[in-house]
């Protein structure tokens, strides 16, 4: 994932054209320019389970994460179902799912929880702001530019702003877990955990995650 989401664009899928004539042409033709999408042309896209986010006006198609970022999703994930479904709080999804978080601004986090108070958000199309969310951040590769940009300012301003209580930042690379807690409108750090210490959540009184349960080995 580039350092901005305003840089980043879909690459172009082949599709045959009419008339049998064999040539092909970028799908991409057939929508909008950057900056002109709106939301009827984000759900008009067709089904994938590639991870795909609206923001300003422009689509943007994320890397395909590392081996070592879904296994930090995927054990955060399972940690957090298990303690959510235990005390019946409500929902718990991995990415890709679409959040809405204000008209036009569509992210797929990669571990979302919605809790029972925040049912109405709740949709098959997508969910409304979600009550927590972790972000897993993806190294820089020789491929991929990472995404710790991205994940440490710009969706944690956004995430702040549509007033996602508590945002999980999960760094498998130091190893490491940040977590926010939304206080007036901001951010605040209320913790930052390392390599053989238990993060723990505000939100979620007895919820705590240790560090190495969520980094690959």
């Amino acid at each position: 994932m580039s350092a901005t989401v305003e840089t980043m664009t879909r690459p172009p899928r082949q599709v045959k054209r009419p008339g049998g004539n064999g040539r092909s042409t970028p799908i991409l033709d057939l929508f909008p320019r950057q900056g002109e999408w709106t939301e009827s042309n984000y759900f008009s896209l067709p089904e994938t389970n590639r991870i795909i986010e609206l923001s300003d006006g422009k689509v943007a198609m994320p890397d395909m994460p590392p081996p070592s970022h879904q296994y930090s999703v995927f054990e955060f994930a399972v940690i957090l179902r298990a303690f959510v479904r235990a005390h019946n709080l409500g929902h718990v999804l991995v990415a890709p799912v679409p959040v809405r978080l204000w008209h036009g601004k569509i992210r797929e986090p990669d571990v979302v929880f919605l809790s029972r108070e925040h049912e109405d958000r709740r949709g098959e199309q997508y969910w409304g702001p979600p009550d927590l969310v972790a972000e897993v951040i993806s190294p820089r590769t020789a491929q991929s530019s990472g995404t710790e940009d991205i994940d440490r300012v710009t969706k944690l301003m956004e995430y702040a702003q549509a007033g996602v209580r508590e945002y999980w930042l999960v760094n498998p690379a130091e190893p490491g877990i940040e977590v926010f807690v939304l206080r007036n409108g901001d951010y605040h750090v209320l913790g930052k955990w390392g390599a053989g210490e238990t993060a723990r959540s505000e939100l979620l009184p007895g919820f705590e995650i240790p560090v190495d349960s969520v980094v690959q080995t």
